[in-house]
């Protein structure tokens, strides 16, 4: 499966932005998908996921803030980022494992979109 992502951009602290993540392929709907993030000098971390029956995962620094969510019709992932904080500024990566859970681990995703931009100002 390829994934495409899309949606990142420049917002002001408190703001909101939708990311989203489309799959090519027909094997969408049991994959499990997650999105990750790197910030500048950082190592890339877990943000969140989503298994294929929609049981999600959340990092402690998004929790009730982000919501993950899913449409298997369109093939497509997304990341709805409320509240945003500088320091949720990062690249933001989708990426699909085979086992259509919603793991925690990088390693267990086998295939990664290109990265979207997310900088948000004070």
């Amino acid at each position: 499966v390829q994934l495409q992502a899309s949606g990142g951009g420049l917002v002001q602290a408190g703001g909101s932005l939708r990311l989203s993540c489309v799959a090519s392929g027909r094997t969408f709907s049991s994959r499990g998908m997650g999105w990750f993030r790197q910030a500048p000098g950082k190592e890339r971390e877990f943000v969140s996921a989503i298994n294929r029956s929609g049981g999600k995962a959340y990092d402690d620094h998004v929790k009730d803030r982000f919501t993950i969510s899913r449409d298997n019709a369109k093939a497509t992932v997304y990341l709805q980022m409320d509240s945003l904080k500088p320091e949720d500024t990062a690249v933001y990566y989708c990426a699909a494992n085979p086992f259509g859970t919603a793991t925690v681990e990088q390693l267990d995703y086998d295939n990664w979109g290109q990265g979207t931009q997310v900088t948000v100002s004070s």
